[in-house]
C-alpha cells in the first residue's frame, strides 16, 4: 500500500510580498521633502485666507461707500422735496398776487371811465345811462341843444384812453317847463387804458446829452 506524505503536501512555499515604496522617501532628504510639502500647503492656505480677508475688506469698504452715498442721496431727496414744495408755494403765491392785481385793474378801469366821462360832461347836458363792455362804451344822455352834445363829443375825444366818439342818434323831443327843446342822444366809443409803466430804477445813469455843436470857424 503506497504511503502519502501529508506533511509535505500541506506545506506550501511562502511567497514574499513586495512592499510599496513610500511616496516621499523617508529619512534624510525624504523628511525634508515632507516638510517642504507641508510648508507649501500651509503657505498656500495662508495666501488663500489672506486673499479672502483682503477681498472681504474691499467689500466692506465698498459697502461703506454705498451706505454713505445712499445717505447723501436720501438727504438730497429731502432737499429736492423741500425745493419742490417751495416752488409750489411760490407759484400759488404768485397766482394769488396776479388775481389781486387783476381785480385791482378791473376796478381801476371802470373808476377811470366814470371819472373821465364825468369830467367831459359840459353844461346843459346830463347822462341817463352808460354801458361798458370789454373795449367799448355806449353813453345815453340828454341835452338842451346840439352844441352841448358837440362839446361833449369834443371833450371825450381829448381823453387819450378814449377813441373818437361816434354819435349814433340825436332825437329832439318836447321838454317840460320853460324850455321846450330837449335832445336825446346816444354815442359810442372804444377805450383802452394803458397800465402804468414801472418807475425807472433809482441810481440809473441819466441819458447822455447830445453832443455840442462844433464852433463855427
Amino acid at each position: 500500500m503506497p504511503k502519502i506524505n501529508l506533511l509535505a503536501e500541506g506545506k506550501r512555499p511562502v511567497v514574499a510580498r513586495k512592499t510599496r515604496a513610500p511616496l516621499v522617501p523617508t529619512g534624510g532628504s525624504g523628511e525634508l521633502a515632507n516638510y517642504l510639502l507641508v510648508a507649501g500647503i500651509v503657505l498656500g492656505v495662508l495666501v488663500f485666507v489672506g486673499w479672502l480677508l483682503f477681498l472681504n475688506h474691499k467689500i466692506s469698504g465698498k459697502n461703506e461707500e454705498i451706505r454713505v452715498a445712499q445717505k447723501e442721496v436720501d438727504e438730497l431727496q429731502q432737499v429736492i422735496k423741500e425745493v419742490e414744495q417751495y416752488k409750489a408755494k411760490k407759484a400759488e403765491l404768485e397766482r394769488k398776487i396776479q388775481v389781486i392785481n387783476d381785480l385791482k385793474e378791473n376796478q381801476r378801469g371802470p373808476v377811470q371811465i366814470m371819472d373821465e366821462v364825468s369830467k367831459a360832461v359840459p353844461e346843459l347836458l346830463w347822462l341817463t345811462g352808460m354801458d361798458v363792455s370789454a373795449n367799448n362804451i355806449l353813453v345815453r344822455g340828454s341835452a338842451f341843444n346840439t352844441s352841448a352834445i358837440a362839446n361833449f363829443i369834443d371833450n371825450l375825444d381829448r381823453v387819450e384812453a378814449f377813441q373818437e366818439p361816434v354819435l349814433q342818434d340825436a332825437t329832439q323831443r318836447a321838454g317840460r317847463g320853460v324850455r321846450t327843446e330837449v335832445y336825446d342822444f346816444r354815442l359810442a366809443f372804444g377805450y383802452s387804458f394803458k397800465k402804468p409803466q414801472p418807475a425807472a430804477a433809482e441810481g440809473a445813469a441819466p441819458a447822455a446829452a447830445a453832443p455840442a455843436a462844433a464852433p463855427a470857424r
